[in-house]
């Protein structure tokens, strides 16, 4: 028997005025019936969808709370990261960020900007993910990169469209946002909890976290949950507004709710009246807010400005002042991290401080201590800075009694009872060196602490760095505890039986160790170096020290004022790698664990940019000659035909070199008179030319041999690039016949697109024009390089 069609519109009649009052009710609070009202419409279409179960769609409204999931929360990788975004604590921060803008922007000072303003509401960033207009994924935003799927507990907030409301939705969109317990709502979950005599909840934030993670949804539908849309991520087969603000009241419009606090303001003074207006009303709202973000608001303008590491450029949250609460400091210990650093940390009385009972506290260093002063036993401010990690802020000294206690620095390693010793700092430039003491004290017990062990194996084994799948800080700290690891490359050298022998472990899980140990062995050079733990080296350093250097070797034997020529490293940066390169012991580390068969996976070419790239004025400037700058280097460089003539020359000789300022040449002089400061000038000319990075190497920056691959194509750069700048993409492009434009058209070959990537990407998917990630790019690359 066919289902009756007057049965079908009635079913979708229903579906849609329940889904209209949803959205008045929970999204724009205009409730428009009662309660009784809006339970006689859903009952109908309960009994309808029961008498006729074919009716029955998964976005129906009667369908929000499904089934309990077979297992746990799979894994979600993010299309687009969910970045986070940098703070801002004070006015002065705020300005700064402004400031920047402009700057990037090249605005004048009296330009207009606008700004899109919002509440931070303090709950959980989420991603929902809408197909022909119907909710199909939500995950939450775990590291940026990868989260989890809640799309069961997601469907139970009747704030999130199950299918967006209207027309004209992209093919594809995904909205980001945040779910929260709004305060009303967590007192009534709390006092439940109290008279059923259960654990209650700390905080909104805190309720709403655990809310969203219980493997049943009927539990999260109990749960006075709210959902707020603050961005767009994936936007595919349509487009959107060209604004921050005019595309969230467009979602708003699909049915998607949208904070009523939102703004459009011009400039700083804008943002900061929406500061001091929302700061004021904050304890007024009906949920929790830890500051206020402000954003770029033209879309255009957000990708000119790009992004910095995880975080956008054109967005900043301006954090409120954080709380502050007394209480008595007990103690000062001491930790000992994975560089050797000895850290002081504060251990408090409990006490309850924004939400959180703290117990502990840093004091981040020495000097720290000393501008405090601090003593055991005082009573203290302590204050969650950001509203998360708890610091203290003052001494009450008229509160003192006599009997509290001054805080040293131990003179031995808490752990290893090696000697404590202070770092020192060392300013360098224009030929001078200014030593100073550094505010951190380290142990100089190295892999022979056990802190520090253990420290640099979590590291080394995480999953940015070697990716050892089931090797876990309880492990590794009984594989140090019982000595049957000191180095790194003793990981390498275990068998299923040493695992065995570990808590926790049985056959199977022994023998998947054994086989993830054996499987790191190959590794990306850039993870490599990540899992050494040179100081000052993140992820990103990583990545660009191996992408321009191109094989471990080279790093290795890097003078550090040659690493200063590669994008975003510093001559401090620089002097941290070499130094950590030349130890003695961290060498050792490096041989055995090649030794262990480490299978490096590197392309050993330098970056085509910096082949025959250096030239004879960029070394002088790159040697700190006392007043000689670029015009100077550039005259000694237009009348020396080589390092070695200049190394020659006297001072009857330099008075020739047109343009050269008498003070110019008293700064080289005096150079050429230092036997250590020519050894070195010769030292990193000879490494120029073992690099290939010598003027007189520039033939082997582009093969001539052969057609080059990508003659005849046009590709097109958007997003961020985080393994190297755009710039150096668009050069390696160049350098293999591509035409690199700034736009998309019908003639474009392939677009590469990182994070944040915009109208261009949206652009070419309609024209159908193929789309590379950077790892897809980078491949690519090393494979066309190669040929």
């Amino acid at each position: 028997m066919s289902l009756p069609e007057s049965v079908s519109r009635r079913a979708e009649q229903l579906r849609a005025e329940i889904e209209q009052h949803n959205y008045r009710y929970h999204v724009l609070d205009q409730p428009s019936i009662t309660d009784s009202e809006y339970d006689r419409l859903f009952q109908a279409l309960q009994a309808l969808e029961a008498e006729y179960p074919e009716l029955v769609s998964e976005d129906s409204p009667t369908q929000r709370i499904g089934n309990k999931p077979d297992s746990g929360f799979s894994e979600v990788t993010h299309e687009q990261p969910m970045l986070s975004l940098s703070n801002a604590f004070s006015a002065e921060d705020m300005d700064a960020f402004v400031r920047r803008v402009y700057e990037r922007l090249e605005l004048p000072p009296e330009a207009e900007l606008a700004f899109a303003c919002e509440p931070k509401l303090d709950g959980l960033a989420v991603s929902l993910m809408y197909e022909q207009g119907r909710l199909v994924r939500a995950a939450t935003r775990g590291d940026g990169y990868t989260g989890e799927d809640i799309t069961l507990n997601v469907r139970t907030l009747h704030s999130v469209p199950l299918r967006l409301l209207g027309e004209g939705w992209p093919a594809r969109l995904e909205v980001r946002g945040e779910i929260y317990m709004p305060r009303a709502g967590f007192e009534r979950l709390n006092e439940q909890a109290r008279a059923a005599n259960e654990k209650t909840f700390v905080n909104p934030r805190n309720a709403a976290a655990g809310s969203l993670r219980q493997l049943d949804p009927a539990v999260t539908a109990r749960r006075p949950l709210e959902f707020c849309c603050y961005s767009t991520g994936v936007v595919e087969g349509g487009s959107l507004p060209d604004t921050h603000t005019e595309r969230l009241r467009q979602l708003n419009a699909w049915g998607l709710k949208i904070n009523a606090e939102m703004r459009r303001v011009q400039g700083l003074a804008g943002c900061r009246d929406y500061y001091t207006d929302l700061a004021a009303r904050r304890d007024a709202l009906s949920y929790d807010i830890d500051g206020i973000v402000f954003k770029v608001d033209r879309l255009d303008q957000q990708q000119a400005l790009g992004y910095v590491a995880r975080a956008p450029r054109w967005a900043i949250a301006h954090k409120f002042p954080a709380q502050e609460e007394i209480t008595r400091l007990k103690a000062v210990e001491f930790q000992v991290g994975r560089t050797g650093a000895i850290t002081p940390v504060a251990r408090l009385e409990p006490v309850f401080v924004g939400g959180v009972t703290v117990s502990n506290a840093t004091l981040h260093n020495m000097d720290e201590i000393a501008r405090l002063g601090v003593r055991a036993g005082d009573q203290v401010i302590v204050r969650r800075a950001g509203d998360v990690i708890p610091q203290i802020v003052q001494v009450i000294e008229e509160r003192r009694t006599g009997e509290e206690n001054r805080v040293s620095i131990p003179e031995h390693c808490p752990v290893c009872g090696a000697d404590v010793e202070r770092t020192q700092l060392i300013k360098r430039g224009k030929g001078r060196e200014q030593v100073s003491e550094g505010a951190i004290y380290r142990c100089v017990g190295r892999l022979s602490c056990r802190a520090q062990l253990t420290q640099a194996l979590i590291h080394f084994v995480s999953r940015k760095a070697m990716d050892i799948d089931g090797l876990g800080e309880k492990s590794i700290e009984q594989l140090v505890a019982r000595d049957m690891v000191r180095s790194p490359a003793d990981l390498f050298r275990l068998q299923v039986e040493d695992f065995l022998s570990l808590d926790g472990f049985a056959q199977q899980s022994s023998e998947n160790l054994f086989n993830a140990i054996a499987a790191s062995r190959q590794v990306a050079l850039a993870r490599f170096v990540y899992a050494l733990g040179i100081p000052e080296v993140g992820e990103g350093t990583a990545r660009a020290l191996a992408a321009q250097l191109g094989s471990l070797q080279r790093l290795r034997e890097a003078r550090p004022r040659l690493l200063t020529w590669l994008p975003d490293i510093g001559l401090e940066v620089a002097h941290e790698i070499h130094n950590f390169m030349q130890d003695a012991h961290n060498r050792q580390v490096i041989d055995d664990l090649l030794v262990q068969g480490i299978e490096l996976q590197q392309n050993e070419q330098l970056a085509p940019e910096l082949q025959g790239s250096i030239s004879l004025d960029q070394l002088l400037l790159r040697m700190d000659i006392p007043g000689v700058a670029k015009t100077g280097a550039q005259a000694l460089a237009r009348h020396f035909d080589s390092l070695d003539a200049v190394l020659q020359a006297d001072a009857a000789a330099l008075a020739e070199v047109p343009k050269f300022s008498k003070k110019a040449r008293e700064g080289l002089l005096a150079c050429l008179q230092q036997p250590e400061w020519v050894e070195e000038a010769r030292a990193l000319e000879a490494q120029l030319l073992a690099f290939g990075m010598h003027w007189r190497c520039e033939a082997a920056a582009v093969p001539q041999t052969g057609a080059q691959p990508l003659t005849g194509q046009t590709w097109v750069l958007t997003g961020t690039l985080e393994q190297m700048t755009r710039d150096q993409a668009k050069a390696r492009l160049l350098a293999l016949g591509a035409k690199v434009s700034g736009s998309v058209s019908g003639k474009t070959h392939t677009l590469v697109a990182g994070p944040g990537a915009g109208s261009k990407l949206t652009k070419a998917e309609q024209l159908g024009v193929p789309v590379l990630d950077e790892d897809a790019f980078i491949a690519q690359l090393a494979q066309w390089e190669s040929a």
